[in-house]
């Protein structure tokens, strides 16, 4: 289905393209009654056409079209087909040329940017490899250690320490399955079988739900919202968009010390919703603003708790937003604390844009 829609997209784009040249050429012969600027006219549409277009098919194709438009209406006998004339001839030869060049070059260009993208595509699931030994290490390290102290001084532990420990595992036990949950998503995105399931949802109940599922694992970390009071219904996976929200809020909560205001924002601009969560704690150390959202902060900076990298969340924040065709940012914010900022479309748009 979408190989018929992109065929029909590059045709239409060749129709278009030569019906302009052929208008072009028509006014300039009957403004300046000179014929010549209209074989360039035609190869400039044949150079386009072999530019825009998927292959070589529609850059020959309009190659044979132009010479035969020319043939017809702008070389003697007018409006009459004589193909076995030189000039017929050189013109067809030239314009294959250019349309069986222009096809290659831009060809070996998309296959390059292809392979680019899947290199930087296999360099982040490298990156997260390597974040995962660590961030799934010392929480399991923790675990263990707390279950090996229970059982071993089981009658010598008093009913308080009993509970710390538990209360202990049962955190790092929530950190694994949010990260398992971040890595299921970058699996999900990546792999070429499963696609974003994009539905409209509702800005508001986009919003709700995330401070749902917030409130309910920390229920005294307040959040200031500001989101628009018009109705406003964008194309996403809602899913996946709340788990970059709520990432983005965990983060604040571990790393922002000293934060006593959590932001959580919405406005609409043109065509585009941008989302912010930004807080007033201690902020980002410059020296890993670079690679914030590669996933490697985990194996770069020690850590005090089970809980306190932020690579491989922000690595899945970046992963799902360029699924979604946006861009995420960070920043710190002059009067202190982090800022995380990104947007998407309103409306979807249509391949090839």
């Amino acid at each position: 289905m979408q190989f018929h829609k992109y065929r029909l997209r590059d045709g239409l784009f060749m129709l278009a393209v030569l019906a302009a040249a052929f208008s072009v050429n028509l006014l300039l012969l009957d403004w300046f009654d000179t014929q010549t600027m209209i074989p360039m006219i035609f190869v400039l549409g044949v150079f386009l056409v072999s530019w825009r277009t998927q292959g070589y098919f529609w850059g020959i194709a309009a190659s044979l079209i132009s010479v035969l438009l020319v043939n017809y209406a702008f070389t003697y006998p007018y409006w009459a087909f004589d193909l076995i004339s030189p000039e017929c001839i050189s013109s067809a030869v030239v314009m294959l040329i250019v349309a069986i060049m222009t096809g290659a070059l831009t060809t070996q260009i998309k296959e390059q940017e292809k392979m680019k993208a899947e290199a930087e595509k296999e360099r982040m699931r490298g990156n997260l490899l390597r974040a995962v030994s660590h961030d799934l290490r010392t929480p399991l390290t923790s675990i263990y250690g707390a279950c090996s102290a229970m059982i071993e001084n089981y009658d010598d532990l008093t009913r308080e320490r009993h509970l710390k420990l538990l209360g202990d595992m049962q955190g790092d036990a929530q950190w694994l399955v949010r990260m398992v949950e971040n890595l299921l998503s970058v699996t999900r995105i990546d792999g070429n079988k499963v696609r974003l399931t994009k539905k409209d949802t509702v800005l508001e109940e986009l919003v709700d739900a995330v401070l749902v599922k917030f409130h309910k694992h920390y229920p005294s970390q307040q959040v200031q919202v500001e989101i628009p009071e018009e109705f406003v219904s964008l194309p996403m996976d809602a899913m996946l968009i709340e788990q970059v929200l709520m990432n983005l809020l965990e983060n604040a909560v571990f790393h922002a010390h000293g934060m006593k205001n959590l932001w959580l924002t919405a406005e609409t601009r043109g065509n585009k919703v941008y989302f912010t969560v930004a807080d007033d704690g201690c902020g980002i150390p410059p020296e890993r603003m670079e690679g914030l959202f590669s996933g490697l902060l985990d194996s770069e900076a020690p850590t005090d708790t089970s809980r306190s990298s932020m690579g491989i969340g922000l690595s899945v924040c970046c992963t799902i937003i360029k699924a979604h065709g946006g861009e995420i940012r960070a920043k710190n914010r002059q009067g202190g604390g982090a800022e995380f900022r990104f947007a998407l479309e309103m409306e979807e748009k249509s391949h090839g844009e």
